[in-house]
Order: C-alpha cells, then sequence, then structure tokens
C-alpha cells in the first residue's frame, strides 16, 4: 500500500495548524505536507513532528504575493532576485523541518505574454535552484495544474512537465504528479500513470476525487485503480515516495470533518492486509 501524507493546507481544517499534526496521526497517516508554513517557526512544526512520529514529506516554496494573485515565481519576467529568495527561504525551512522536497511554482502566463520566453525563464531558474537543492539534500518538485483550478498556470500537462525535468537532467529535479489535476485536464489516469512513474522522474503524488476535489472515493477517479497501479510499479521500480492527500473534506472544517471522510484509506488499508481466499 502507498504511504500517504496529510496535507495539512486542506485537512483538519477545523484545528489550529499545529494541533492537525497529532490529529492526522491519530488517523494512521505517516506524513505530513504543507503549502506555506512559513509563519510557524520551523523549531515549533519539528518539534510537534517529532513527537508524534511523524515525517515532512514536502513543502512549498513561496510563491510570491499570494494573496494578490501570484501563483510562484519561477516564470515571472523580473523577478529574479525574489525568486532567489524565496529558493533559498524554502530549503532553508525544509532543511530545519526535515522535508527532503521542495515544491516549486511556476507561475501564471499573462495574457498575450510569450510563452516560450515564460518557459525559458523558468528552465534558466529551475537549473540555479536545482544546484542549491543538491547542495542542501533536497529534491525539487515540478507540478502540472490543472487550469480549471488556478487558470493561466504556465505548466499544466505530464509531458510538459517531464520533459523540463529530463532537459534539466538532475536527479534533484523531479515531477510531482496530482491525480487530480491530471485527471481534469488529461482523463485517463492510468494511462498517464503507467506512462510516468516507470521513468523514474516522478517523485511525489497528491490524490483527489474528481471533479469537486473531495475525498478521493467521491466522484470519478478510479482511485483504487490508480493506488494499484502505484503499488504495481513500485515494486517494479523500487519507487517509495509519498501520495499527499489534497482535497477539501466534504463535511468541510467541523468537528471531525476530516476524520469521518476517511473510510476509503482505512478501507485501503483492510483491503490490503486481508488474507487470500
Amino acid at each position: 500500500m502507498p504511504r500517504f501524507a496529510a496535507n495539512l493546507g486542506f485537512l483538519y481544517q477545523e484545528l489550529p495548524f499545529l494541533d492537525r499534526i497529532e490529529a492526522a496521526a491519530s488517523d494512521g497517516f505517516r506524513a505530513i505536507e504543507c503549502l506555506f508554513p512559513y509563519d510557524v517557526p520551523a523549531a515549533e512544526l519539528r518539534a510537534r513532528v517529532d513527537a508524534h512520529g511523524l515525517e515532512v514529506a514536502l513543502i512549498n516554496a513561496p510563491p510570491g504575493d499570494w494573496a494578490g494573485g501570484e501563483r510562484g515565481l519561477a516564470s515571472l519576467a523580473g523577478r529574479d532576485e525574489d525568486f532567489r529568495e524565496s529558493i533559498e527561504r524554502g530549503l532553508d525551512y525544509a532543511h530545519r523541518v526535515g522535508a527532503p522536497r521542495l515544491h516549486v511554482l511556476a507561475g501564471l502566463l499573462a495574457p498575450n505574454e510569450d510563452r516560450d520566453a515564460a518557459i525559458g525563464r523558468y528552465e534558466a531558474r529551475l537549473r540555479w535552484a536545482v544546484e542549491q537543492g543538491a547542495r542542501a539534500g533536497i529534491t525539487l518538485m515540478i507540478e502540472p495544474i490543472n487550469p480549471h483550478d488556478m487558470p493561466g498556470y504556465l505548466l499544466q500537462r505530464q509531458d510538459e512537465a517531464h520533459a523540463i525535468v529530463e532537459r534539466i537532467g538532475s536527479g534533484h529535479l523531479k515531477v510531482q504528479m496530482d491525480l487530480y489535476h491530471c485527471a481534469r485536464v488529461e482523463g485517463d489516469v492510468l494511462a498517464q500513470l503507467r506512462q510516468w512513474l516507470p521513468t523514474g522522474r516522478v517523485g511525489h503524488f497528491q490524490i483527489a476525487g474528481v471533479p469537486d476535489r473531495h475525498e478521493p472515493d467521491v466522484g470519478t477517479l478510479d482511485w483504487r485503480g490508480a493506488l494499484a497501479a502505484i503499488d504495481e510499479i513500485a515494486a517494479e521500480t523500487g519507487w517509495d515516495g509519498w501520495v499527499g492527500c489534497e482535497y477539501r473534506p466534504r463535511r468541510g472544517a467541523v468537528p471531525e470533518g476530516t476524520s469521518a471522510g476517511l473510510g476509503w484509506l482505512r478501507d485501503q488499508a483492510i483491503t490490503r492486509v486481508s488474507p487470500s481466499p
């Protein structure tokens, strides 16, 4: 069975941020992932994680002015210094909390902007960032994100992300394959999994139901088939990453809202350990 990480930006929102760590551990998660944890001192986050025997699977690098609409700095014209500062801050925080992966958001493509020029900036900055990550022992992640949730996002398809990773050619740059985004853009998640996971370029997964981004068992995603495929290919290739649970609980931010929706996860665990007839 894949290893699951609770995304603390989406799950357990009925609780204060640091208290979500204990809740995740109580529900059987073995790791957490965070969007932008920078308002919390790294030492406090690390202490809570260690106290509950969890790992930090992944965090995001600072994305620029999120409240102002920015969704990453890596491709934005004239933002070299801001981008470098975001990577330095992200790598430092990741190191302090023990996170081996740092997701770097690409940014939005402005209307009428030259996409080739934006991709060129994106790759050039990633090359620099990957060098910094390698020195810190941290792998950078890039993630295709669907245009329904994030209109204008530069990177939307798996093949685009893999082409960039292949061109840069570093083991410290991987693709973050979100099955929800993949399904919204490319449809056949199982085919995409079977195409890309064996390449060795996928470093992290995320999962949510389609199309409403609730629990994986709510909607049309073949979540059982996807997790089985990950297991099968991991057994063949030695892949040992995480599946981040980045979804909005259907019951919302109410007491026990997240825990009540984890039947799919408990069912998955029971199914995998049940003896054969």
